[in-house]
């Protein structure tokens, strides 16, 4: 990890049906699961990075559109 600069966030999960399942609060969209807290942190830290490589796109006919919801 030679040149790398550890990022430190926050894990919030929780347990559902025997799983762990997590997120990033600080970083929007990386969730993950894990049969074990420790497997959770393994997992949303490779979700973290896949999130954040550069090579990742969204597809080149993504679009955008806003919607109204009522809650």
């Amino acid at each position: 990890m030679e040149g790398r600069i550890a990022r430190h966030f926050t894990l919030e999960y929780w347990t559902d049906e025997g799983w762990f399942v997590g997120r990033l609060k600080e970083v929007p969209g990386v969730f993950s699961q894990g049969e074990s807290l420790e497997e959770l942190q393994e997992n949303i830290r490779d979700a973290y990075r896949l999130m954040t490589e550069e090579d990742v796109h969204p597809p080149v006919s993504a679009q955008t559109r806003e919607i109204g919801i009522e809650v």
